[in-house]
C-alpha cells in the first residue's frame, strides 16, 4: 500500500490528469479515509502496461528518459493522456517528446517507418494527438526526397534490405500532393516495376494504410495518383498471402476500402497505364479482398472495352463455387464489348477476334461438370452471328460438352444444337456432324439440308463459264477471289454426291449379277439330278 501511495505521489508531480483525479477522489471519500484510492484502467492507457511502465520510469528518474523513434509514439501519447504539460512541471514529458519529433528531418527512413509501425496498437490516440499524421507526412517526405538529386543521403537514410533490390523512383513517377483538379496530374504517368518503398510499407496494417491514403488526400474516389494505385495493388496482393491469424486481426471492411481506392485509380487512367492482361491481374487481386459493386462495374467495363486484346488464359478466372470458371464474368465482359460495337455498320476485325476467343473459351470450359446447358448456350449466343465467319469452333466445343455430359436427354441435346449456324459449318464439320451419334438425327438432317441449299444458291448465282468470254472469266475470278473456298466446298459436295450415285449404281449391278448367278446354280442342280436318274439327252457342250 505504501508503494502504491509513493507511486501515486511521484506521478502526480508530473501529471495534471492524476492531480485532478486525486482531488475528485478526495471529495468523494469520507474524512476518516487516510488516502484516496485511484483507479486507472490499463486497457484505456496508451500501450497498456508497457506504456504505464515507461511513464513510471520517467517519473522516478526525475523527468528523464531515453527517447528513440521506436518508443517516441508511446511516450508522446502517454504524455498527452496524462496531461504531462509544462503547466504541471517544468520537466514535462510532452515537451521532450515534441522536441524529439521536431527533428524528424534527421531521422532515417527505417526510423520513421518504425515510428509509424509502433503507433498501431494505440492508433486512435496517436491520430487524435496529430502525431500519426506528422509521422506519415515525414515518411512520404523521405520518398519524395529520394527523387531529388540535391537531397543529402543522410537526410534520406538507408532503405531496409528487403526493398533495396526493387527499382528506384524517378522525378516523373513520384508525386503525392493533394489535387482537386479533374485532369490527370503528371504523377499519373506509368512507372516501370515497383518503387523501392513498396515492400517496406507492406509491414503496416490496413488501418494505417487507410490513414496514409487519407492524409495524402487520395482515399476512395479522390485517388488520382498512379504510383499510390500501384502501391495499393502491391499491398493488397501481399495482404491476400498473409496467414489466416494475421487476417483475423484486421478490421473488417478496411481492405475492401483500399481495394475500392485502387480501382478508382485504375479507372482514372484506364488503358493508358494498364493492358488488358494487367486489368485481369487487378481483378484477381481486388476480388480476393472484396470490393463494392460500383467499383466492380467500373473495372469490368474497362476490361470489356479491351476484350479483343485478351487471351484465353486471361479469361480463365476461377469461379466462386458454381463451376470451375467464372462464366458470368466472361458473359458480362462480352456484353460490354458487344454494346460498344453496336454502331458499326459491318463486323469489325475486333469483333471477329473476340468471336474466335470465345470459341476457344467454350472449348476450354465444356468439360466442366458444373456447367449447365443454359450457361453453355448463354456463352455461345452472347455474340451476334456476324462475329463468326465459321461455326466449326462452336461445333467442336459442343461435341466436347456432349461427350463430357453423356446423360443429357434428347431434348437437351437438341436445345444445345440451336447455337449452331449450319450454313457456316465447313463441309468437313458437317460430315462429322452427320456421323456423330451424340447429335440428334433431326439436327443432322437440318445441317445437311442447309449445306445443300447453300450450294444450290451458290451454283445458281454463279455465271456459266461456257457462255462467258475468256477475258470476262478472268475478270470475274479476280473480282471474286474470296469465293474460292465456296467453290471448293461445292466441288467436294458434288464429288460426294457423284460417289453416292456410283455406289448405288454398283449396288444395283451387283444385285443383278447375283440374281443371275443364283438362277444358274439352280438350273445346274436340276440337270445334275436328271442325269443321275438314267441316260438322257446328250450333253450339249
Amino acid at each position: 500500500m505504501n508503494e502504491l501511495c509513493d507511486l501515486k505521489s511521484v506521478m502526480c508531480a508530473f501529471s495534471g490528469r492524476l492531480r485532478a483525479m486525486v482531488k475528485q477522489e478526495k471529495k468523494k471519500t469520507s474524512s476518516r479515509s487516510k488516502e484516496a484510492v485511484l483507479c486507472i484502467k490499463l486497457a484505456e492507457f496508451p500501450g497498456g502496461g508497457e506504456g504505464f511502465e515507461l511513464v513510471a520510469r520517467f517519473c522516478y528518474n526525475n523527468g528523464r528518459v531515453p527517447l528513440c523513434p521506436s518508443n517516441l509514439p508511446l511516450l508522446h501519447c502517454a504524455a498527452v493522456f496524462l496531461e504531462m504539460t509544462e503547466e504541471v512541471c517544468a520537466c514535462n514529458l510532452l515537451a521532450q517528446a515534441e522536441a524529439f519529433v521536431n527533428g524528424l528531418y534527421y531521422w532515417t527512413w527505417a526510423d520513421v517507418l518504425a515510428a509509424v509501425k509502433s503507433c498501431e496498437p494505440f492508433a486512435a490516440t496517436a491520430d487524435a494527438s496529430g502525431l500519426l499524421e506528422r509521422l506519415i507526412s515525414a515518411l512520404f517526405s523521405k520518398i519524395t526526397a529520394a527523387a531529388s538529386p540535391e537531397t543529402p543521403a543522410a537526410a534520406m537514410g538507408t532503405p531496409t534490405n528487403r526493398s533495396s533490390s526493387s527499382c528506384s523512383s524517378s522525378p516523373d513517377t513520384v508525386g503525392f500532393a493533394r489535387s482537386s483538379s479533374s485532369k490527370t496530374p503528371e504523377s499519373m504517368r506509368p512507372c516501370v516495376g515497383r518503387e523501392w518503398w513498396f515492400d517496406d510499407m507492406t509491414s503496416l496494417s490496413p488501418t494505417t494504410i487507410e490513414k496514409v491514403m487519407r492524409v495524402l488526400g487520395c482515399y476512395g474516389i479522390e485517388n488520382k495518383n498512379l504510383i499510390l494505385t500501384r502501391f495499393l495493388l502491391h499491398y493488397l496482393r501481399a495482404a491476400t498471402r498473409r496467414p489466416p491469424m494475421c487476417k483475423e486481426e484486421e478490421e473488417p471492411g478496411t481492405l475492401a476500402g483500399l481495394a475500392d481506392t485502387a480501382v478508382h485509380g485504375v479507372a482514372l487512367v484506364g488503358g493508358t497505364a494498364f493492358s488488358c492482361r494487367g486489368l485481369f491481374w487487378v481483378l484477381r487481386i481486388v476480388s480476393g479482398v472484396g470490393m463494392s459493386r460500383e467499383c466492380r462495374h467500373k473495372l469490368e467495363r474497362l476490361m470489356g472495352l479491351m476484350l479483343d486484346q485478351a487471351t484465353l488464359d486471361d479469361l480463365l478466372v476461377s469461379g466462386d463455387g458454381g463451376g470451375v470458371y467464372d462464366v458470368n464474368l466472361v458473359m458480362r465482359l462480352v456484353r460490354v464489348f458487344v454494346s460498344s460495337e453496336e454502331d458499326a455498320d459491318a463486323p469489325s476485325l475486333r469483333m471477329r477476334k473476340v468471336g474466335r476467343l470465345i470459341d476457344k473459351y467454350l472449348g476450354e470450359i465444356s468439360p466442366d461438370q458444373g456447367l449447365k446447358v443454359s450457361k453453355f448456350l448463354a456463352v455461345a449466343e452472347s455474340l451476334p452471328d456476324a462475329a463468326r465467319e465459321c461455326y466449326d469452333g462452336v461445333y467442336r466445343a459442343l461435341d466436347i460438352y456432349l461427350e463430357s455430359h453423356p446423360t443429357l436427354s434428347l431434348e437437351d441435346r437438341t436445345t444445345l444444337c440451336r447455337c449452331l449456324n449450319y450454313e457456316k459449318l465447313t463441309l468437313e464439320a458437317c460430315k462429322d456432324l452427320a456421323k456423330n451419334r451424340r447429335i440428334p438425327p433431326g439436327v443432322a438432317v437440318q445441317a445437311l439440308a442447309s449445306q445443300q441449299s447453300k450450294l444450290q444458291i451458290s451454283k445458281e448465282g454463279r455465271p456459266d463459264p461456257s457462255q462467258t468470254p475468256r477475258r470476262a472469266v478472268r475478270g470475274s475470278v479476280d473480282l471474286d477471289g474470296g469465293s474460292d473456298e465456296k467453290e471448293l466446298l461445292r466441288l467436294n459436295l458434288l464429288k460426294m454426291q457423284n460417289r453416292v450415285v456410283e455406289l448405288e449404281r454398283a449396288c444395283k449391278e451387283m444385285k443383278g449379277q447375283m440374281t443371275k448367278v443364283a438362277k444358274g446354280k439352280s438350273f445346274a442342280a436340276a440337270a445334275s439330278c436328271h442325269q443321275t436318274g438314267g441316260r438322257g439327252l446328250p450333253r450339249l457342250c
